[in-house]
């Protein structure tokens, strides 16, 4: 996923979104249920994109030529230090339908999850916003 991956590292969220699938599903590291569409996973990566500090991608997992594939994270989030994956499963057109993310240690999930959630109001406005 090469080209996710590029427009993540270039701060490019417009072309991450352009590679999200309609019916795409975020499944996010500290909340239980997912969240299905483009829209709120766009946003959700948005607020993500601003929250995370010294983020870099260090691997990459899977065939490039094949429809899943792991991207390991390194992160801040304040002081804490995160390592993460986010796994990717692509569809036929080659779009992101399944997007899940998984983080480490449990100080820095509950860092991310405290740090998201006090933008989440922002967030649901935005995803409104983008599918009306």
């Amino acid at each position: 996923m090469r080209a996710f991956r590029e427009a993540v590292e270039a701060g490019d969220m417009d072309a991450v979104e352009a590679l999200l699938a309609e019916d795409v599903v975020f499944t996010s590291p500290v909340v239980f249920k997912p969240y299905p569409g483009k829209a709120i996973t766009a946003a959700i990566l948005r607020a993500v994109s601003q929250v995370f500090q010294d983020f870099r991608y260090v691997r990459e997992i899977g065939d490039p030529a094949g429809s899943d594939h792991g991207l390991v994270f390194t992160a801040r989030v304040g002081d804490r230090e995160l390592t993460g994956c986010d796994f990717l499963h692509v569809n036929e057109e080659g779009l992101i339908d399944d997007f899940m993310v998984m983080v480490r240690p449990l100080s820095g999930a509950h860092a991310l999850a405290e740090a998201m959630g006090a933008r989440f109001d922002q967030i649901a406005k935005e995803a409104e916003a983008r599918s009306a």
